[in-house]
């Protein structure tokens, strides 16, 4: 694993990349963007705090000495915002070489964006997978590149209600979140098809059980729980971004697309997620409810 604490020893694998991480003002994406900065890569940083995101770059400066840190504050819960994030990078970077999409959420109850979407749907598919498409034009030309998505374990417990994906019908906490984390792989797959050749690999990760804040506003039952596992076996961010951030640099996965990982090791995700038919119905649902222009389409 990676030690951000001994990063004079980190071989600097990532010098003149650039690298954006979403999700990046704590936890895992925290640990995720300092290690990569420690690998003096170039790091862009997006979270919805304009002040923890700050209060990131500066940490990771002073912790890395790679005064390449930078910040972009963004609400992924909104699809006018993903698309002004992505402008925003295109603005001032023309290369990027690691998109990792890692920003993710969970609720008690139903909530909604302001575009009306269900938002742990959202935030945790919908916005990666119109992010990742605005960003395809540079991955492509900053090719070799990779985009890694961060999935779970819970994938395994979700199922696709295609007459309810957005908890229109009927609201569990759990099977929204499993939900989710199912669409990231049916997402990746499907990417990783279209993107056969092109220079550009995708791949998901399980980072474990993470000791994060993810599920703290999610009621006394889960948060109780969720508790209780970190105190069992709850690994720290910086180990739960160990195998996203090898993924992000290591030549060990050169070439290698389309796969589920976890502790650097490529293992099978659920049946459902390898459904052909499910990940285009997906893709045609996301882009409807994104707006994706068929001419971002790979």
């Amino acid at each position: 694993m990676i030690d951000c604490n001994e990063l004079g020893t980190v071989p600097r694998l990532l010098q003149g990349r650039v690298c954006l991480v979403t999700g990046a003002t704590r936890g895992i994406g925290a640990a995720t963007a300092e290690a990569l900065a420690g690998m003096g890569a170039t790091v862009v940083a997006t979270g919805r705090s304009a002040e923890r995101g700050q209060d990131l770059v500066s940490g990771i400066r002073q912790r890395t000495g790679n005064e390449d840190v930078h910040f972009l504050r963004a609400d992924l819960a909104s699809m006018a915002e993903v698309r002004g994030l992505a402008r925003t990078f295109m603005e001032h970077w023309h290369h990027l070489h690691v998109l990792v999409d890692n920003a993710g959420t969970v609720f008690p109850t139903r909530r909604t964006t302001v575009d009306g979407y269900e938002e742990v749907f959202a935030v945790n598919h919908l916005a990666p997978f119109l992010l990742t498409n605005l960003l395809l034009t540079a991955l492509r030309s900053s090719a070799p590149s990779r985009i890694i998505v961060t999935s779970s374990y819970e994938h395994r417990r979700g199922r696709m209600y295609w007459d309810n994906l957005q908890g229109e019908r009927f609201y569990f906490s759990q099977q929204a979140y499993a939900q989710s984390k199912l669409a990231n792989l049916l997402f990746i797959y499907e990417l990783a098809q279209r993107l056969e050749g092109s220079g550009v690999t995708v791949n998901a990760v399980n980072p474990g059980l993470v000791h994060t804040n993810i599920c703290m506003d999610s009621g006394i039952l889960i948060r109780t729980f969720k508790q209780l596992m970190d105190r069992i076996s709850g690994l720290s961010p910086e180990q739960g971004a160990d195998t996203g951030v090898w993924l992000a640099s290591s030549p060990d996965v050169d070439g290698v697309s389309g796969r589920y990982f976890q502790r650097r090791r490529a293992v099978r995700s659920s049946r459902a997620s390898y459904d052909v038919a499910f990940q285009r119905r997906l893709w045609h649902i996301s882009e409807e409810l994104t707006g994706l222009s068929a001419k971002l389409d790979v």
